[in-house]
């Protein structure tokens, strides 16, 4: 199973600003010293040193996870901004996939926009099945074409749309398992939980974690118990978490909390705050980094944290 990640960003895309790409060069200019430049093993070991923000970005698109299953089963989680991205890989690696899972979290904006510039959905030979488990799924999804809010109608599609409204907790798609749990969010929120042979990966973004999320119930341990990766939304500090209880976020440092309460392996931060630019996320991502080394030390754990960044994937 490989997980890759084309939309990380939460509530709004968040391109980086010209004045941001200055900045990032002129921090770049002022760390160079001559002797940084005098081949290419000495900048390749200069560019090495540079800290994370400089180098790279988390992204600006929102939500859109790709799953890639051993037999090439494609499985899409949310249609957010990243989900032209996920095309644009597939144009440039020639991937000829004809038939895509799309598994909906929710159908707020930020999860639906990237859906009008797929090129898939265009694709007469395509089959796109979405799987939600709220019934009326097909409606707000025609609602979201309809005009004036985008010229071009939902039928425009030329793929065969088949919409799966879950009942069974568990469903197989390809050689895996898609399992589902409700989450705490304004208008319902649905995590996902992907098995196939003995790696699991279970997606979380659009969580406010309560009391009860934390309760060893049969439920929650059969769905988060031991998972492999967890993708969690953490958009807030706690303290902002504080400030807008009942938005339907997460701070990171309550990720973290679940995340070794239910002994999962790898935890990946998600649904960044747009009002983050690159160097602030940096900043809680090292704060969150030793966050987890103290507890993983005071309760014996080895939880691996990071924050989700676009174009990365991982291999379970």
């Amino acid at each position: 199973m490989i997980v890759r990640f084309w939309g990380v960003r939460g509530s709004c895309p968040t391109p980086l600003k010209p004045a941001e790409v200055g900045g990032k060069i002129s921090a770049v200019l002022q760390r160079v010293r001559p002797e940084d430049l005098q081949s290419s093993q000495a900048k390749e070991k200069f560019l090495a040193r540079l800290p994370r923000y400089l180098k790279s970005t988390i992204g600006g698109n929102t939500a859109c996870v790709e799953v890639r299953l051993a037999d090439n089963t494609m499985i899409v989680l949310d249609c957010g901004t990243g989900l032209r991205s996920l095309y644009d890989h597939m144009e440039e690696c020639g991937d000829q996939i004809r038939d895509y899972h799309i598994f909906m979290t929710h159908f707020h904006y930020d999860h639906l926009s990237g859906m009008p510039y797929f090129a898939p959905f265009y694709n007469g030979e395509n089959r796109i099945h979405f799987y939600s488990p709220y019934s009326k799924m097909e409606k707000i999804i025609r609602e979201y074409f309809r005009k004036p809010y985008h010229p071009v109608p939902f039928d425009a599609f030329a793929a065969q749309i088949n919409f799966h409204i879950l009942e069974e907790r568990s469903i197989p798609v390809g050689p895996a398992s898609v399992s589902w749990i409700k989450r705490n969010h304004p208008d319902g929120s649905i995590a996902y939980r992907v098995e196939e042979g003995n790696s699991s990966f279970i997606f979380s973004t659009d969580t406010e974690l309560e009391d009860r999320d934390f309760r060893k119930t049969r439920r929650n341990k059969s769905f988060f118990q031991d998972a492999d990766l967890l993708v969690m939304d953490g958009q807030y500090t706690l303290g902002e978490s504080i400030e807008k209880m009942s938005w339907g976020h997460s701070s990171y440092s309550m990720a973290i909390e679940f995340a070794l309460e239910f002994d999962i392996k790898q935890l990946l931060i998600f649904h960044h705050e747009p009002m983050n630019d690159d160097r602030q996320l940096e900043k809680y991502r090292n704060i969150a980094r030793t966050y987890t080394d103290m507890l993983n030390k005071k309760h014996g754990k080895k939880l691996i944290l990071d924050f989700a960044m676009e174009e990365n994937w991982l291999e379970l």
